[in-house]
């Protein structure tokens, strides 16, 4: 092996998958050394990586999904000291030239990380971001069966016989609840309404346990938000699920974020160039980046505009010179990340 190669080492890439991950290893200046299948599993992933070292010291690796299937693969390979780059699926029409494998997957993914394409470092999901993440999942799980069973309540009111439907009618969410909780099915000789009673108790009863539910992972999600990240939730207009939104999108290692602009990338609030023809110099919002992240920014923008004197006069203003109003929120979704970006964790 030459000095060069030696320096430059090996570049690998992986396909992965539920079962199994493929990998390609590729020489410094993108020959290809090999493919190999491998299993998801501690000892596949070991394996992987001997293979990779067999062809010589292994400087980085492209893997696809590192959010998904790939990310046991991802946490190992940075254990073992390999830079890890984030690779992107390779686009449509690459594949209807090229055809689809998954060697030819893997062997892109390398050819992404060799030849600088990818440089995204993925997160690390080691510590408390993850934690936090994995109880939102949860929580939008059991926000989304919550919602869905008043729904349910809701429309069997409507349609439920004549006497219950006064009886369940106009009422509040909390009091259509205790009044589901309420009913004894048992005491309506007529079949229909009894069937009724009891869905609607039992639609009760769920979501009662499902407020219950959510209010225990309400406060280990903010038990964490408060040891990781409080100074951000000091801000005006952040509560716990904006906070929770903004450091998912930054992960366990903000560090990989190199700047407050990337961040504003990230969250999907830096100006593009929007020109073409004899139209110059003009701009609109990102539509790509992290959308959750994005939906967070706005929530914050809305709240300081809604009880913020400085921001409400600002908006006034901007709006006066004749800016729209979607350019004067884009506006301050910028001003915002860049203000969110200091209180990101650190690791």
């Amino acid at each position: 092996m030459t000095t060069v190669e030696a320096v430059r080492g090996i570049t690998g890439g992986v396909d992965t998958h539920r079962d199994v991950h493929v990998a390609a290893a590729l020489d410094p200046l993108g020959g290809l050394l090999g493919t190999e299948q491998f299993d998801t599993t501690p000892a596949g992933y070991k394996a992987l990586f001997g293979w990779l070292e067999s062809f010589g010291q292994v400087t980085k690796v492209g893997v696809e999904g590192t959010g998904s299937y790939g990310a046991g693969l991802a946490r190992f390979m940075r254990r073992a000291g390999v830079t890890v780059i984030e690779v992107d699926r390779p686009n449509r029409q690459k594949r209807r030239r090229t055809g689809k494998s998954d060697s030819i997957d893997a062997v892109e993914a390398a050819r992404a990380a060799l030849s600088g394409r990818a440089t995204g470092s993925p997160k690390s999901r080691d510590g408390a971001v993850e934690a936090i993440r994995v109880l939102v999942v949860a929580k939008r799980s059991a926000r989304q069966a919550r919602t869905k069973a008043l729904i349910q309540m809701r429309h069997l009111g409507y349609s439920a016989p004549e006497q219950l439907r006064c009886r369940m009618k106009g009422l509040s969410v909390p009091a259509l609840v205790a009044e589901g909780k309420g009913l004894r099915p048992t005491r309506s000789p007529d079949p229909v309404t009894a069937a009724t009673k009891a869905s609607l108790s039992s639609l009760a009863h769920r979501i009662e346990a499902l407020d219950t539910e959510l209010a225990a992972l309400d406060q280990r999600i903010e038990a964490l938000l408060v040891a990781t990240v409080p100074d951000l939730l000091e801000l005006f207009g952040v509560g716990p699920d904006t906070a929770a939104a903004l450091v998912m999108a930054a992960g366990d290692n903000p560090q990989r974020l190199h700047s407050e602009a990337a961040w504003a990338h990230l969250c999907g609030a830096s100006p593009v160039p929007d020109s073409s023809g004899r139209t110059s110099g003009r701009v609109k919002a990102h539509d790509g980046g992290d959308r959750q992240a994005n939906s967070a920014l706005w929530r914050i923008v809305m709240v300081r505009i809604a009880h913020d004197p400085d921001t409400r006069v600002y908006f006034d203003r901007r709006v006066k010179e004749g800016k729209s109003k979607a350019e004067v929120i884009r506006i301050l979704k910028r001003y915002v990340a860049r203000e969110t970006y200091k209180y990101l964790p650190r690791g």
